[in-house]
Order: C-alpha cells, then sequence, then structure tokens
C-alpha cells in the first residue's frame, strides 16, 4: 500500500482505539444504569456500535501488521504505469478524461479517485505506458481508454 494510505489506516485505528471505543463504553455504562435491558434499545445499539468497532479494531491491526508501505516516487520518470501512479485516461468514446491513483485495495475508494491496484482497470493499466489503449470489460460492455499522463506524486 501507499505510504498515504498507510497513515490513514493507523489514524483511523487511533481514532478507534483513543476516542470511539471508550465513548462506547461510556454509552453501555449510561444505558445500563436506564434499569431492564432486555427492552433498553440505548444499550443494544451501543453493544452493536461496540461490537462494529472492536471488528474494525482487528481487521485494521491485521491490515497494518501485513503491510508493505511502498514509495512511490521512485518509479517516477519511466513512463509506465505502476502500484501508486497517478493516471490521466481519456475515454476513447467520449473523449471525457478521468484521473484515477492506483493504490492497494483497503485504501481504494473510487468516489475520490483512488482506484484498487486488483480492480480490472488497475490490472489493465498496470506496466502500460504513454500513449497505449487499454480496454475494459464493463458491465455495460467494453470500454476502451488512452494513457494521456503518468504521475509520481
Amino acid at each position: 500500500m501507499t505510504k498515504e494510505g498507510l497513515s490513514e489506516l493507523e489514524k483511523e485505528l487511533k481514532l478507534l482505539k483513543s476516542v470511539e471505543r471508550p465513548a462506547v463504553i461510556r454509552a453501555i455504562a449510561e444505558a445500563r444504569e436506564h434499569g431492564d435491558l432486555k427492552e433498553n434499545a440505548e444499550y443494544h445499539a451501543a453493544r452493536e456500535k461496540q461490537s462494529f468497532i472492536e471488528g474494525r479494531l482487528k481487521e485494521l491491526e491485521v491490515i497494518i501488521s501485513h503491510a508493505e508501505a511502498i514509495d512511490v516516487s521512485k518509479f517516477a520518470g519511466d513512463g509506465v504505469v505502476r502500484f501508486g501512479a497517478t493516471v490521466l485516461l481519456a475515454d476513447e468514446d467520449t473523449e471525457e478524461e478521468i484521473t484515477y491513483r492506483i493504490v492497494g485495495s483497503h485504501e481504494s475508494d473510487i468516489k475520490i479517485g483512488k482506484l484498487s491496484v486488483t480492480s480490472p482497470l488497475g490490472r489493465a493499466l498496470i506496466a502500460k505506458e504513454l500513449g497505449d489503449t487499454v480496454e475494459v470489460a464493463t458491465p455495460k460492455g467494453s470500454k476502451s481508454y488512452e494513457i494521456v499522463k503518468i504521475d509520481y506524486c
């Protein structure tokens, strides 16, 4: 994963441990004070949130312990798409341009332009060069993109 992606996961882990976990423990204690736990919606909601937080904590700890942060700046200048590259693509049908950064699966978020290296488009882009065309199968049919720019920043 990228250094930035690892840093974001570490921040989330710290937030969950130092803020979210203590808050949910307080919420459970407060709900217990309200009496009968069988019909106490606040208690059940707090326990459910606690379960989610504990699960996410375990997941993050495993991901972080196995993560390898890659310095993508070492790839700059060779004109080949590799992990960590920011790639400007032009849709060959519509001429619409879109930018994606190729990242690890745990840090991907297509809404903000972070494309998983394991996604169909991510896999198609790896090892391609500036000016190459990539074709990807989508639910709406095949799409072709031209690689307009490759950047490592």
